[in-house]
């Protein structure tokens, strides 16, 4: 049965698509088979694995309202064992159209019920607000990753987001667990950088991922080609960090 984790955090900027595209490479190269959902109208992650967005017909806005099923979505990317439900403009709308209909906040739920046993992981890269969108993944994930970025303003919004998540538990999904906060954009050099890592693994303690994603300049660069960046540098500083957590995220959940 495959597990279903939301990367979520109504912040921009901090590295929810960076993360979901190389962790969903990174399960991949070690051959898990894994399902990455685009609930973000930017549609970055779709782009971040080859997907053309502009030719994409089927993807998350069809999924969500019902019209077509999550296995009529399903492309292949260019990552081995990584499959994706692309997102596409659209999807800004689908907000608006869902807002009047019942069970509004469980349509994601509902459409991956037929495919879930088919990926060992199905990642869903949420966008950067705590809508509509934003609650269907949480109602329809067992686990949240919460990326935070190792800068001044990192745990602001925090406490709105856990708020959040403890609402969606209360009235949608008393499963949903947290997986872990993962800290991202750290620059040893920089004082700032360590003093936040400092805080969260104080105030979080056992919630924090030991992994630490780095500031990495190759990491930014293979976006612009349409890789992960497995595919685009595996010997890079980034990759290293991905790896690694993705290898922490199986040893968790296997034990």
């Amino acid at each position: 049965m495959g597990k279903i984790i939301a990367i979520a955090n109504q912040k921009g900027g901090v590295g929810k698509t960076t993360t979901s595209v190389n962790l969903a490479a990174s399960l991949g190269v070690l051959e898990k088979k894994v399902l990455l959902i685009d609930a973000d109208p930017q549609a970055n992650a779709s782009s971040g694995l080859g997907i053309d967005v502009d030719t994409v017909e089927i993807g998350s806005y069809q999924v969500l309202e019902l019209t077509k099923t999550a296995k009529e979505a399903i492309v292949a990317s260019n990552a081995p064992n990584v499959d994706v439900i692309p997102a596409h403009i659209d999807l800004v709308a689908i907000e608006i159209e869902l807002v009047d209909k019942d069970d509004r906040e469980y349509m994601l739920k509902k459409a991956l019920e037929e495919i879930k046993s088919e990926y060992d992981y199905i990642l869903i890269d949420c966008a950067p607000s705590l809508g509509l969108l934003t609650l269907n993944a949480l109602t329809a994930s067992d686990s949240v990753i919460i990326p935070i970025q190792c800068e001044y303003f990192a745990l602001e919004g925090l406490g709105k987001l856990l708020n959040t998540i403890k609402s969606v538990q209360k009235v949608h999904n008393e499963a949903l667990d947290i997986e872990g906060l993962l800290l991202t954009m750290f620059d040893s050099r920089l004082r700032l950088s360590n003093q936040v890592v400092e805080e969260v693994q104080k105030h979080f303690t056992d919630m924090v991922f030991e992994t630490i994603i780095q500031r990495n300049v190759r990491l930014g660069e293979a976006p612009s080609y349409g890789e992960s960046i497995i595919n685009y540098d595996v010997s890079s500083k980034g990759a290293a960090n991905y790896l690694s957590l993705a290898k922490e995220l199986i040893k968790k959940n296997e034990l």
